[in-house]
């Protein structure tokens, strides 16, 4: 059966709290991603998050400047964080329950990467058999 650590993706993209929103976006423009975790200023506290869709309904609709919101004022924090020896069934399930897109997959306080419905979609099906 797989698991979360068989189809995450490892080396996970992060940024500082106390980055820009501009910054953000360069980051995410540059590594043609749609989401990065936003580091944690010390162990006890969990991952936030930030995707493309807060930096657009909470910057870009309303005008702000990205040059001067934090990464912090419009992360998604705590953001709920997966064991990676989870199953995907038990992961999707996880996901669908709250209504999450994707989250960090964390073992004893570290980031070893990060898990997507897509992810689940496109490597944790198994490839149906068409007959003829």
């Amino acid at each position: 059966m797989l698991t979360v650590a068989d189809i995450m993706t490892p080396n996970a993209t992060t940024i500082a709290s106390g980055a820009t929103v501009a910054d953000a976006i360069d980051l995410m423009q540059r590594r043609q991603i749609r989401s990065l975790l936003v580091e944690h200023r010390c162990q006890d506290m969990p991952f936030g998050m930030v995707t493309e869709r807060d930096i657009v309904y909470t910057v870009v609709a309303r005008g702000h400047n990205p040059e001067t919101v934090l990464v912090q004022d419009i992360m998604r924090q705590p953001c709920i964080s997966l064991a990676p020896d989870l199953t995907v069934q038990e992961a999707s399930q996880v996901l669908s329950d709250t209504g999450v897109q994707r989250a960090p997959v964390v073992q004893n306080g570290h980031l070893l990467g990060v898990i997507s419905v897509t992810d689940i979609l496109m490597r944790g099906m198994p490839t149906p058999v068409l007959s003829r």
